[in-house]
């Protein structure tokens, strides 16, 4: 049946603002550490309703983000019945195809995938995210004259395929993944929030 959502992203990395890899470019510091998770709004999976629940991502980028290789661990919502979190990990490991399927396409590496609270709160453009103990991030888009959030639109790589990216920064970022060989605290640093509307 596939899937059908809608809803909000919030994306935080180590590189500098803006992330290179977005354009195809080779990240800052010749690799990518980032977090991720997408608010689902509205949505359902094989039939299944997923509206107001989170998914999470914390990858380590080798290289080149179009090279691949990624590893990755997934984080579902720990609000989640059993049921739903087979559904969203289904979807986002690609198993549903379309333009999830697409993106997962560049993973090498799914360490692993667990439970966890999930925080995901914008308010008046500031985002706030939280995975459990592992990552915490608040950001800011930037804006043009008028007030608008600052748009990337056409780039070459998006974890939110169709949909205009809005290019923000992080006052805070915080992540801490032993099992990536990761351990960051920065300020300063590359964020993108956005809308998405994934269809499979």
């Amino acid at each position: 049946m596939g899937y059908d959502l809608k809803g909000e992203l919030l994306e935080v990395c180590d590189c500098n603002t803006l992330c290179p890899c977005w354009i195809g470019e080779d990240p800052d510091n010749g690799t990518c550490r980032s977090s991720l998770a997408y608010h689902i709004d509205k949505g359902e999976i094989d039939g299944l309703d997923v509206s107001g629940l989170n998914f999470g991502i914390a990858v380590f980028i080798p290289g080149n983000v179009l090279a691949g290789k990624w590893r990755v661990i997934r984080y579902v919502d720990d609000r989640a019945t059993p049921q739903q979190e087979a559904a969203l990990l289904k979807a986002f490991r690609g198993e549903l195809g379309g333009p999830i399927a697409d993106l997962v396409s560049l993973v090498g590496e799914e360490v692993a995938a667990r439970r966890a609270p999930i925080t995901f709160e914008v308010r008046q453009g500031k985002g706030t995210l939280r995975i459990g103990d592992t990552v915490h991030a608040e950001m800011e888009p930037y804006r043009g004259p008028t007030g608008e959030p600052t748009r990337l639109v056409e780039s070459i790589f998006s974890t939110i395929p169709g949909s205009p990216a809005y290019v923000s920064k992080a006052s805070e970022f915080r992540l801490t993944q032993p099992e990536l060989g990761i351990d960051l605290k920065l300020q300063g640093h590359n964020a993108i929030q956005g809308l998405f509307e994934l269809r499979g």
